[in-house]
């Protein structure tokens, strides 16, 4: 059997606890996970199972949903998150890395976090999930995908601003990025010769040096040295062409130069379904593709789709790695 799928709570005060009730009461049973976090952040009504150890979970999913308990310091309110508990959301993640790494879990989907609010609580020293998640594991080379039905995309600079783009893109970030994107589409999505379109960082992709001379003094050159050694790709594109659905069909992901440029597209298309996964990790990690949302957290309205999406998604990854 699979080893089980492990939540974490994220945001206590978000919608991420009332999400993964959803998603575990949508996927009947259908996947095997349990949800790491205090039982008191989830929705009242929610059918629970305590358990002791992520081994016990296929006994305690005949009653409800397996919780790890993990105690928190604070008391937060929905909508409004309280800096006691940064630490205790911290503090789950990495228990929950651990199990995936030591082989007790199979895979790890994260509940969306806030980083101010751990940044404030716990001076949480890194940008996103992403990059707590690549100091955790001790190795690899962490490189974020959203994927959906729709589309794949892969930023190759991620939560910095926007002006700090140009300095922080490096030819060996780019090859990093582009390696590790088709290494693991081969190995855990099955793709056996990876289609990768890769954008252009300025507008028409520099328009002949007329918008930015990036393309001509190094991107072009990159990209052909990589299409020499094997590597299926296209471009450098130009960002505004590359997402209509004829675009779409030639290739199986897009690499762009920054966040939005990859996020906006495929947050257009696939708002409620797109799945954040961690590639170049020595594990499997995946994420609802929204944050905490904190002006509906407790409301009952919150739309688990995602959350839906990226438990199937590890289940799906775990399935093919022990396949193979």
């Amino acid at each position: 059997m699979i080893k089980p799928i492990v939540v974490s709570c994220g945001e206590p005060a978000g919608v991420g606890p009332e999400v993964a009730a959803k998603a575990y009461a949508s996927l009947s049973g259908a996947v095997p996970m349990a949800y790491v976090g205090h039982p008191s952040h989830l929705p009242v009504g929610t059918a629970i199972s305590i358990i002791n150890d992520v081994s016990e979970v296929e006994q305690a999913m005949k009653y409800g949903m397996p919780v790890l308990k993990h105690d928190f310091l604070g008391k937060s309110v929905s909508g409004q998150p309280d800096i006691l508990d940064a630490k205790g959301v911290i503090d789950v993640i990495a228990r929950c890395v651990d199990m995936v790494i030591t082989g007790a879990a199979s895979g790890l989907c994260t509940g969306p976090i806030n980083k101010k609010a751990l940044k404030d609580g716990a001076d949480f020293g890194y940008p996103g999930h992403t990059e707590y998640l690549q100091a955790l594991a001790k190795s690899g080379q962490a490189v974020m995908m959203l994927a959906s039905n729709e589309l794949r995309v892969v930023p190759t600079t991620i939560h910095i601003a926007v002006k700090d783009v140009p300095n922080q893109l490096t030819p060996r970030l780019l090859r990093e990025t582009i390696t590790i994107t088709d290494s693991d589409l081969k190995t855990r999505f099955g793709i056996k010769v990876p289609r990768i379109a890769v954008s252009g960082l300025n507008p028409h992709s520099g328009e002949g040096g007329s918008m930015g001379k990036e393309e001509l003094n190094w991107i072009n050159d990159l990209l052909d040295n990589m299409r020499d050694e094997g590597f299926k790709l296209s471009g450098p594109l130009p960002a505004d062409t590359m997402f209509h659905a004829a675009a779409r069909a030639n290739y199986d992901v897009a690499v762009c130069m920054y966040h939005d440029q990859a996020l906006i597209p495929i947050k257009t298309l696939s708002f409620d379904s797109g799945v954040n996964v961690t590639l170049g990790l020595p594990f499997i990690r995946t994420s609802p593709d929204h944050g905490t949302a904190f002006d509906i957290a407790g409301k009952g309205v919150a739309n688990p789709s995602s959350m839906i999406e990226a438990i199937k998604l590890a289940y799906k990854l775990a399935q093919k790695q022990a396949a193979r």
